[in-house]
C-alpha cells in the first residue's frame, strides 16, 4: 500500500475543505498544521452571520468585476485568513506552524501568515499579480524567512 506524503495528505485535507466554499467565484481551501496536526482550517466566503455569496451576500462576486479587480469591494473572507481566525477564535497558537492553501496566498494573506507566525506555506494552484507586487511579494517571502513553495501533488486530490 503506498501512503501520501504529508504534503499530498494536508493538501488533499484542504481541497475536501475548499468544497464549503460559499464563494461563487472561486473556491479555496487552508489548512494550518502543527507537528502533523491539523490545528485550523479555512475556507473563502462571507464572514459569519453574513447572507452567502452564492445567495447575493457578496455584490463584488455577484458583479462583473474581473478578476484581481475592486477586491476591496470584495465581503469574502478568504481560506488563510479564515484559517488563522478560526485558530485564534478556539485558542490554537499558529506560531511555528505550516500553512498548507489550494492556492497561493494573496499579498494580504501572506502578511497575515506571517504575523500569525507561519515558518511555511505551501500551495498547489497559481495566483499572478502584476509586475510590481510581485517584486515586493517576493521581498517579503525572503526579508521575513518564511519557506514559501508550490508542491504539485502526486494524487489526486
Amino acid at each position: 500500500m503506498e501512503r501520501p506524503s504529508w504534503d499530498d495528505y494536508f493538501m488533499s485535507i484542504a481541497y475536501n475543505v475548499a468544497e464549503r466554499s460559499n464563494c461563487i467565484r472561486r473556491q479555496i481551501g487552508a489548512v494550518i498544521v502543527k507537528e502533523r496536526n491539523i490545528i485550523s482550517t479555512g475556507y473563502n466566503g462571507t464572514p459569519a452571520g453574513v447572507k452567502n455569496c452564492y445567495e447575493g451576500g457578496c455584490p463584488r462576486c455577484a458583479g462583473h468585476a474581473p478578476s484581481g479587480h475592486s477586491l476591496d469591494t470584495c465581503l469574502c473572507v478568504h481560506a488563510e485568513e479564515n484559517a488563522i481566525c478560526f485558530a485564534a477564535r478556539h485558542g490554537a497558537r499558529t506560531e511555528g506552524g505550516i500553512l498548507y492553501s489550494t492556492t497561493r496566498p494573496c499579498f494580504g494573506c501572506l502578511k497575515k501568515s506571517i504575523q500569525a507566525g507561519i515558518t511555511r506555506i505551501a500551495y498547489v494552484e497559481p495566483y499572478d499579480y502584476e509586475t510590481e507586487l510581485e517584486e515586493v511579494y517576493f521581498g517579503l517571502v525572503k526579508e521575513s524567512g518564511v519557506t514559501f513553495e508550490r508542491i504539485e501533488l502526486s494524487r489526486k486530490a
